[in-house]
């Protein structure tokens, strides 16, 4: 995957985008993302990869302020189309190399991101970067499971499903290495297709 393919990709995919990720099972899952967090009149959040939207709905948006970035231009005009009349700051942007100050956000949300981008260690660190000491990183993905290789059946269409935008094979082990010292797992747990595809909530810590 490169980002010149993700472009191609997710303008093929935005008009029907939503049909299938907001829509049964997923829309189920997106709607444990933010349980137990106890959002603030007037709290930063970042949407990474906001791509059309999905997840908007299930926080108070209009509390908040809200910055949404996506690298698909064709999917952060849906995403401005249903939120046209809101407070919400859209931008076009590399979450690879996120345009912002070290700890700008008071919540860094990813979802359906890692698993797309070129280099997902890299743009992990920068959701962790943005996000304040003390803040909260919500990760939404699928991952491959820890500590077991990709089945057979998997291997062999991982670079088919490539070519659709996405990577079956993500390990988020892998991806959070480099940051584990910064941050503190606060929860992990599957929530769709058993634990392929996982709710996993961080705390950059104040130490760093």
């Amino acid at each position: 995957m490169n980002n010149s393919w993700n472009k191609v990709i997710y303008k093929a995919w935005a008009p029907i985008y939503d049909t299938i990720f907001n829509a049964g099972s997923f829309s189920k899952a997106r709607e444990k993302l933010f349980k137990d967090i106890h959002f603030q009149p007037g709290e930063k959040v970042l949407f990474v990869g906001v791509g059309t939207g999905a997840d908007i709905d299930r926080l108070p948006y209009e509390q908040l302020e809200i910055t949404a970035i996506d690298y698909s231009e064709d999917m952060l005009q849906k995403a401005k189309d249903k939120y046209r009349n809101s407070r919400i700051t859209f931008l076009q942007m590399d979450a690879q190399q996120l345009d912002f100050t070290d700890g700008a956000f008071d919540y860094v949300v990813g979802s359906l991101i890692l698993s797309v981008v070129p280099d997902n260690r890299k743009a992990f660190g920068e959701m962790v970067r943005v996000c304040r000491k003390d803040g909260l990183v919500l990760i939404f993905d699928k991952f491959a499971e820890p500590g077991k290789g990709l089945s057979i059946a998997k291997k062999a269409i991982r670079h088919v499903i490539k070519l659709l935008g996405t990577d079956i094979g993500v390990s988020f082990e892998e991806i959070c290495q480099a940051k584990k010292e910064n941050i503190r797992l606060i929860s992990d747990e599957g929530v769709m297709f058993g634990n392929m595809y996982r709710r996993i909530l961080l705390k950059k810590l104040s130490k760093t």
